[in-house]
């Protein structure tokens, strides 16, 4: 009986001490100050005035203490608290706003021409005018061709070197499916960049490459192999000018008017290096209209159109 007595006391002890430490701190923290005129402080949970003295319970010592009322600077304790309160209301308001989940403010259209805006989906499109009226023509993308698949990268093939060797880079098909009734097409891109080009200048990353007719197919550009197995690009690339606009949309447009042919869309991965897969077009004034998103009153036009034709995946 004794025994258990003697444990119950124990288990009592270690109780009172666990709530005194765990407790403890957090009174100090809630505790006010009792502000004295030496520029010291005491933590106290409560005071009293009893004559000229001040007796107060320290939240440090957790006991009742006191100092005489000359000593304490009531204007300063004043002071303070004022200050805790209207800090804590601070703190409490901005714990408030931080919780709250943030509201998507959607990003504003892109306006290219009266009513006419770029979808918010991304993508390539072409600036077109047919009869008078404007429209964005969707660019989609197509594989080229080392005399096999290509991979990504073109340059970065296993190419065979042979004496005078000559392998073409070409698009099936002998016209594009997006042909444009302008001769100088403004072009609008928005892509994921590949991490090869992060290096790249935004007028190196995007070329417009002319492509060269061959019995069903087109021809991008080619790649002459000497001796030495130096593989030297023979490029068609023309001058253009780019634009960086907003929510990541980029202008790709020709310095010249084009002639009527087949056209695409090049993304540089470096300097030399290409990326195998393209956006191709074509030039031809008397082309018959593709349908496409036409210019409409901007009160009428939704901030988000249906996502672009679905776009080839990049090879990995």
């Amino acid at each position: 009986m004794k025994t258990v007595n003697r444990r119950l006391q124990i288990g009592l002890l270690v109780v009172f001490f666990c709530l005194l430490f765990t407790c403890g701190p957090a009174e100090a923290q809630t505790a006010k100050r009792l502000m004295l005129k030496d520029g010291s402080y005491q933590l106290a949970s409560k005071w009293e005035v009893t004559a000229d003295r001040v007796r107060y319970f320290s939240t440090e010592r957790n006991e009742w203490e006191e100092v005489p009322a000359s000593m304490v600077d009531w204007q300063a304790t004043e002071s303070f608290e004022k200050q805790r309160e209207s800090q804590r209301k601070a703190d409490l308001k901005q714990s408030e706003e931080d919780e709250e989940p943030e509201a998507k403010v959607p990003a504003r259209p892109v306006i290219i021409a009266p009513g006419l805006h770029l979808p918010a989906s991304g993508g390539v499109y072409l600036l077109d005018r047919y009869n008078g009226e404007l429209q964005l023509t969707a660019l989609t993308q197509s594989s080229g061709e080392v005399n096999r698949p290509s991979s990504r990268n073109i340059l970065g093939g296993i190419i065979s070197p042979i004496v005078s060797s000559k392998q073409s880079i070409e698009l099936k098909g002998e016209h594009a499916r997006a042909q444009s009734h302008l001769e100088q097409p403004a072009i609008f891109i928005d892509i994921d960049q590949d991490p090869a080009a992060k290096l790249l200048t935004l007028a190196d990353r995007f070329r417009i490459a002319r492509l060269e007719p061959k019995k069903d197919a087109r021809l991008i550009g080619s790649l002459k192999v000497d001796i030495t197995g130096k593989v030297n690009e023979q490029e068609f690339y023309l001058p253009s000018t780019t634009e960086q606009l907003a929510n990541g949309w980029i202008k790709l447009t020709p310095s010249q008017p084009l002639s009527p042919g087949e056209y695409a869309v090049v993304e540089m991965l470096d300097s030399k290096t290409m990326n195998a897969y393209v956006w191709d077009f074509g030039v031809n004034p008397s082309s018959p209209v593709i349908p496409g998103w036409k210019a409409a009153p901007q009160s009428s036009v939704p901030a988000e159109r249906a996502t672009q034709p679905d776009i080839e995946k990049r090879p990995q």
